[in-house]
């Protein structure tokens, strides 16, 4: 009997392990509407957004996402508004589903711990998702139109390496309305490195990055703001320590991420500067919301307002996006 049930038990742990294994195996198809969280049928506006949703699988096993398990497809659709909401009232939002990286295998440590977290082969394996579908979007879905390119945290990480490895080629340049590649860092070198990697230098120039991570004056260790980082201000697009009030602030929008349900809105909700030391951009002047913890940070480390990127600034961020492609549209091209 013993034997039977240990028999069992070591079946049972073989068939999880498989299942495990295959999760992390299988490729998404990105001819099929399973492996898009949004693809709309009929694109009616004149520019796409292809944005990329930041990090929402923390299982230790298997190491990258099952896009199949549905509490993590609904996360991801939460984020179509809690933070693609700014993108979407403008333009076509196009989303894929990816073999994304566990938040269990990333390193916390300040600076990513020195280590490049691009080469991390878990990584490697989501990223390529992501080129794929990007590559499949380009072919068989734009159909020429303008583009934003936008994302989150690893979604931001996504769209860095994707400005790297794709953008060099010049009609997707010409194409690219902007990349908002909020929450993870861009560096000095890579603008340097990748002549199509330009960083914004006011709130209606075109093909240009809109980049920053938000943390407060007492903030230490962010494992997202690298050495050598740069950034925008939301509040004023100024990229120098010039700072902008809370009266600069149209509006902070905090939502359950993976609902899309509005938890608090506040207005003038804080003001913002570039610390040009360290590139962090460095929230003032924060007005205390009643339903949302600023303070329990969960695995962030103190003022490290990384989960809030979009929330701070949401409305800026949305009547930005509106003058972007406006300005864009407004060139005869």
């Amino acid at each position: 009997m013993k034997l039977t049930i240990l028999l069992t038990l070591c079946l049972m742990g073989v068939f999880l392990m498989a299942v495990g294994a295959s999760a992390e195996q299988i490729s998404p198809d990105y001819k099929d509407d399973f492996a898009w969280v949004s693809k709309p049928e009929k694109p009616d506006k004149p520019v796409d957004v292809f944005y990329v949703y930041p990090t929402i699988y923390m299982d230790k096993e298997p190491s990258n996402m099952d896009i199949s398990r549905k509490d993590l497809r609904s996360n991801a659709e939460g984020l179509l508004v809690a933070q693609a909401g700014v993108y979407s009232p403008y333009s076509n939002l196009f989303a894929p589903f990816y073999r994304q990286q566990t938040a269990a295998s990333q390193s916390m440590e300040p600076n990513n711990g020195g280590r490049d977290a691009f080469a991390d082969p878990i990584f490697r394996v989501g990223y390529s998702d992501v080129e794929r579908a990007f590559d499949h979007y380009v072919e068989h879905l734009n159909q020429g139109r303008p583009f934003i390119l936008a994302g989150h945290s690893q979604g931001s990480m996504v769209i860095v390496e994707l400005m790297r490895r794709r953008m060099a080629d010049p009609k997707l340049q010409k194409r690219l309305v902007a990349a908002y590649i909020i929450g993870y860092t861009v560096k000095k070198t890579d603008l340097e490195g990748y002549p199509q990697m330009r960083l914004a230098e006011g709130e209606t120039d075109t093909g240009v990055i809109i980049t920053y991570n938000t943390q407060g004056p007492d903030a230490e260790g962010s494992p997202v703001l690298l050495t050598d980082a740069v950034a925008v201000n939301p509040l004023n697009w100024k990229t120098d320590a010039t700072p902008a009030s809370r009266k600069d602030n149209s509006g902070a929008v905090f939502f359950n991420d993976s609902t899309g349900e509005v938890v608090e809105t506040i207005p003038d909700f804080c003001g913002a500067y570039v610390d040009t030391d360290t590139g962090a951009l460095i929230a003032t002047d924060i007005r205390s919301p009643e339903k949302v913890d600023l303070v329990n940070m969960g695995r962030w480390p103190k003022e490290v307002y990384h989960r809030f990127d979009y929330a701070f600034f949401y409305e800026n961020l949305k009547a930005n996006v509106k003058k972007r492609i406006d300005s864009y549209l407004s060139i005869d091209r």
